[in-house]
């Protein structure tokens, strides 16, 4: 599973943990509110407006908080007690470009505040924005070292960018602060195997599901790393948990089949590989894996159908071109066979060999 997707899960599954999130930001929220000197006594209808706009927050209630929030700013216009968190709400109910705007105003106010930057960095990160995400997110961890959420949510943004030895250093630093946190042991995990450092990457992956069996990915991220050194029954048993709470998952049953392929279970990998191929109609390497095994069982028409679909969602691939190419040929059909055989050999010369001998792909 691409790195953006598995991370994109990771925001967007438990609304508790996000919510649970929420409540932190807002509990440090009022714990520096509560520090500092109020700058200017707030209006009776604004200070009514601001403790409804807390309260939402509190609650996970982000769009009330917004609207509460905002008419207070409306009459208290410089009040920073009103716009800190209304960067917040906007950051949660996902209005990024007002948390953004609304960011910068408050940081050109309070340059060194550590929460503005992280939440600015956040709103940077959800809008794609990786480079200003990750130098505001530097400087929040400049300014807070000791906060564990802004360190795994820079990770989150390195990741992204595929630095994952940078990443692996901000998991590891939240982990040191916050040992409890099963999402930075799987993510420390992720990079590691993205490293190639296996081992480790597997016992962060085990560690991750002790503390929470249902954490996302989890057993799948560990059955990937299985499968990458040849465990391929450890792996089986790891995707077959993952599917429990991940059956819709295209990429789970995918990887799935392709490990019960290699343990010669072939009608098993052709369910889970029918699956796949329908919870994600564009994923071509599902096809191919399909194609293959229908051909494994003998059920040659039904192999050419899937292989031809794999051949027009990877254009560029030769190795559906081989497979067809040999089928069509035990079928009879020499001219469609030969067109392959030219598809292959045009594509094959065009792109560098990867696994396999003839194909590009183990067979």
């Amino acid at each position: 599973m691409p790195v953006r997707k598995l991370l994109l899960l990771v925001w967007n599954v438990p609304t508790r943990i996000r919510i649970q999130r929420a409540r932190q930001l807002f509990v440090t929220l009022l714990l520096i509110i509560a520090s500092q000197a109020m700058a200017q006594v707030l209006p009776r209808e604004a200070k009514s407006l601001l403790d409804d706009g807390r309260a939402s927050l509190q609650r996970g209630d982000f769009a009330a908080a917004t609207r509460y929030l905002e008419q207070a700013r409306r009459i208290a216009p410089e009040s920073a007690e009103i716009v800190r968190p209304l960067v917040l709400s906007y950051l949660q109910s996902g209005a990024l470009d007002a948390a953004i705007s609304t960011g910068r105003s408050a940081l050109a106010l309070a340059p060194k505040d550590a929460d503005l930057h992280h939440w600015l960095g956040l709103a940077y990160f959800k809008s794609n924005d990786l480079p200003n995400g990750k130098s505001e997110l530097r400087q929040a961890a400049d300014l807070a070292p000791n906060n564990a959420d802004i360190h795994f949510d820079l990770a989150l943004i390195l990741l992204s960018a595929n630095d994952n030895a940078s990443a692996s250093k901000e998991l590891e630093t939240t982990i040191k602060l916050d040992p409890a946190n099963a999402l930075a042991h799987t993510l420390l995990g992720r990079a590691y195997l993205n490293t190639n450092r296996t081992t480790p990457a597997i016992e962060h992956f085990r560690i991750a599901l002790r503390m929470d069996p249902s954490v996302p990915l989890g057993h799948y991220n560990l059955g990937f790393a299985y499968s990458s050194v040849g465990r391929t029954q450890d792996a089986v048993v790891e995707y077959e948990k993952e599917l429990t709470h991940s059956a819709n998952n295209a990429n789970v049953q995918y990887q799935l089949a392709r490990c019960l392929l290699e343990l010669g279970r072939t009608a098993d990998a052709v369910s889970h590989l029918e699956m796949a191929t329908k919870l994600d109609p564009q994923n071509g390497d599902a096809y191919y894996a399909l194609g293959k095994a229908l051909a494994q069982r003998g059920e040659n028409n039904s192999a050419v159908t899937a292989l031809r679909h794999a051949a027009e969602l990877k254009p560029a691939d030769p190795s559906p071109h081989y497979l067809l190419a040999r089928l069509l040929e035990k079928s009879g059909d020499k001219d469609a066979a030969q067109r392959e055989w030219q598809h292959f050999t045009e594509l094959k010369k065009a792109s560098p060999a990867t696994e396999g001998m003839a194909t590009g792909r183990s067979q």
